[in-house]
């Protein structure tokens, strides 16, 4: 009984700082790029959008939909973006996967809030299901939760 109670005290000091992240990026079966950016807007603000990418010390915009700004000329044509239910965008950016810079941070903003990711080309996983649903750190604490709940009571 102690021990349990120790184990769960413990995976609970765990769960605390755990959270899912706000920004994904892996290479889909067709090796476009796809970023997904889930932050939640801000109510009653119109919802605006901008995908860039930078390495080294050079940004470049990918995709927006903020009036004034462009995508640069090379990502004209080659991006698109949808929404994401219930909230987000997921940008597919295609043809740039072979020449994607060793170390890459990617970058969202939706409408004012900006999450970012550094990766390393090596770092980029295949868009599959397990691989996405392993990414988000709280989804395989609650099956191990379970799991040693059941086997310790």
């Amino acid at each position: 009984m102690l021990t349990s109670l120790f184990l769960c005290g413990a995976l609970g000091v765990l769960l605390v700082p755990v959270r899912s992240q706000l920004i994904s990026v892996c290479i889909e079966e067709d090796e476009d790029l796809r970023v997904d950016c889930r932050i939640n807007p801000k109510p009653n603000k119109i919802t605006s959008y901008e995908f860039s990418w930078s390495s080294g010390t050079k940004e470049s915009l990918i995709n927006t939909n903020v009036s004034g700004s462009a995508a640069e000329v090379q990502f004209r044509d080659k991006s698109e973006v949808v929404e994401l239910d219930p909230y987000g965008y997921r940008m597919t950016l295609k043809g740039f996967t072979n020449t994607l810079p060793h170390n890459t941070t990617y970058m969202c903003k939706i409408s004012g809030q900006v999450q970012n990711i550094n990766l390393e080309k090596e770092q980029l996983q295949p868009c599959s299901a397990v691989s996405q649903f392993l990414k988000t750190s709280w989804s395989w604490i609650v099956p191990l939760l379970i799991f040693l709940y059941h086997t310790h009571c």
